[in-house]
């Protein structure tokens, strides 16, 4: 009838159910296949860092082959140099771990001892009312109980069992680090072997991708278009990490060169290069560097200070800077970086936060180009 509202369009119920599930199923996905899919995300984002000098090389005359392989072994022994460099000062560390545990110990008895005294006092109390309270206890049962055996059921009161927990076993604490220990170097063989592939088939992949695409030319050119925009917002991004990376371990040298830390630069080096890992790397930065601090100065104030000044740092350009870079060079919100690295951290861990943002880039160009998917990218877009 005229001048009657149309009625509201209302979704079906069972599409949103399916969406539900299709949610569910995806993050089931990615959690149980994670040992497959974290290689292979780190071994794609490793060739989009990588194929511009292999490019280069080429482009001088160098097989593609040869500049992969040359450039892969150059950086897989630069690694290990510095691992073999900073593995004498890792195991003076960990030697040193019980004393320093001891010296916190007694640095804490003598910053606190007022509180702990009274803290004795109240638990003295506390056992003092309660030993009280099971005599006058004991003493009711034992007059109210018949004569006969009453004073011997009394006296014995409620059985008590005592669980012994199974000592410290050196086999199996070995037999698990090795396990883990092989494990991380069989998926860094991995990945190490994947970027030299994708490396030297160099736009094949590409090329496929844009005839899987469709034979419909507009089909085709919105699949170059959002390779184009993924491998340059990768290449940007990594380009932001580098320089990110390098401002804090040069600002970590300074500032620990200028409180007196042993070492700055192995700290700048740790703290630049674990900057990738958002939120924590600081925190495993912080506290190595506090630790060592309080091992070298012997005071719990200059632990703090050491340990304050390398997360300072982290905070200021890694935690507060790097969101805005980012979502400047990728158009994404820094609330969506900062929930999407929520959620891949705890979808993956540690992997999952180093990966979380390329895959939110790549996420985003392919829903700004698929029209069911465009609300998506519109909500993760700055």
């Amino acid at each position: 009838m005229p001048g009657e509202l149309p009625e509201p369009q209302r979704q079906p119920i069972h599409s949103v159910s399916l969406t539900v599930l299709a949610v569910f199923a995806t993050l089931f996905v990615l959690q149980w296949a994670k040992v497959v899919l974290i290689p292979v995300m780190l071994g794609v984002l490793a060739s989009y860092a990588l194929s511009p000098m292999v490019n280069w090389m080429e482009q001088k005359g160098v097989p593609r082959w040869l500049g992969s392989a040359v450039l892969l072994l150059a950086l897989v022994g630069a690694a290990g140099s510095v691992a073999y460099s900073l593995s004498d000062q890792a195991t003076k560390l960990m030697e040193a771990l019980p004393v320093a545990a001891q010296k916190f110990r007694q640095a804490v008895r003598t910053h606190d001892g007022a509180s702990a005294n009274a803290l004795e006092t109240v638990q003295k109390a506390a056992a003092q009312i309660e030993q009280a309270a099971q005599e006058s206890g004991a003493a009711t049962v034992a007059a109210s109980a018949p004569a006969s055996g009453s004073a011997a059921g009394a006296s014995r009161g409620p059985m008590r069992v005592v669980v012994e927990q199974p000592g410290f076993n050196i086999r199996e604490y070995l037999w698990t680090g090795t396990l883990g220990v092989v494990a991380f170097l069989s998926q860094a063989t991995v990945v190490v072997f994947l970027t030299y592939f994708l490396m030297l088939s160099g736009d094949t992949f590409r090329r496929k991708l844009i005839k899987l695409a469709g034979p419909r030319l507009s089909s085709k050119k919105v699949t170059l278009q959002a390779l184009h925009e993924i491998t340059g917002q990768i290449q940007r991004y990594l380009q932001v990490q580098l320089l990110i990376g390098a401002l804090v371990g040069v600002l970590t040298w300074l500032a620990l060169l200028a409180i007196g830390l042993d070492n700055p630069a192995v700290w700048g080096v740790a703290a630049g290069v674990l900057n990738l890992v958002p939120y924590a790397g600081a925190l495993v930065v912080a506290g190595g560097s506090g630790m060592v601090g309080f091992l070298q100065f012997g005071s719990l104030n200059m632990a703090l200070a050491v340990a304050g000044a390398s997360l300072s740092i982290h905070i200021v350009v890694g935690n507060l800077l790097t969101p805005w870079l980012t979502s400047r060079t990728s158009r994404i919100s820094p609330v969506a970086v900062f929930v999407g690295l929520l959620a891949w951290g705890w979808l993956w861990g540690l992997w999952g936060l180093l990966l979380g943002v390329p895959i939110l880039m790549i996420v985003k160009s392919v829903c700004d180009r698929v029209e069911e998917l465009t609300p998506i990218g519109e909500f993760l877009g700055s």
